[in-house]
């Protein structure tokens, strides 16, 4: 997909690649190219977190964990051929199929954060869960489209986090 282009991949392809009979692919996946192209996506996302969760190292607190997080994510999607082309000249095809893994996405992220949130000195009336399914969506969305934020500086990702997406959910020490 990354060397042709998604509209370009056939069975036959994926058999040549793999070294593998093209009646291989198919016994592994019964609905040929779009399961395929489904288990890709799947396995590239997955992909994504796990080398994420690699670049986030041990954070110390949520605050670090979503800074982190940030920033690397931001970096990792814009420098991620496959899926720039993809979203580039494919969109309609990439889209939706990303679109069926993201709430497995959002259920792991928000799993993460309500274990960081437990941790953590709540404001009062924040419910954990509630305020880990929030955080969780803002921040895949800000991943995608950071909007005027400049996630590559790790300065803007701390005033987000701590300005904006935290501010009303946790009691953050004071800088200093």
């Amino acid at each position: 997909m990354e060397r042709d282009g998604l509209g370009a991949l056939t069975v036959e392809e994926v058999a040549r690649e793999a070294g593998v009979a093209r009646a291989t692919v198919y016994r592994t996946f019964p609905g040929g190219r779009d399961e395929v192209v489904g288990a890709a996506v799947a396995h590239a996302v997955a992909g994504f977190f796990a080398d994420l969760r690699r670049d986030i190292g041990d954070a110390p607190d949520l605050a670090t964990l979503l800074e982190r997080g940030l920033v690397a994510a931001r970096r990792r999607l814009e420098s991620h051929a496959a899926l720039q082309r993809a979203l580039q000249e494919e969109a309609g095809q990439i889209v939706p199929r990303l679109a069926t893994v993201m709430p497995l996405v959002i259920d792991g992220v928000r799993a993460e954060l309500t274990s960081r949130l437990a941790r953590e000195r709540l404001r009062p009336g924040v419910v954990p869960d509630q305020a880990a399914d929030l955080l969780a969506r803002l921040f895949l969305s800000l991943i995608g489209s950071p909007g005027s934020w400049d996630l590559d500086d790790p300065d803007a990702a701390r005033r987000l986090v701590r300005g904006q997406l935290l501010a009303g959910v946790v009691e953050l020490d004071p800088p200093g």
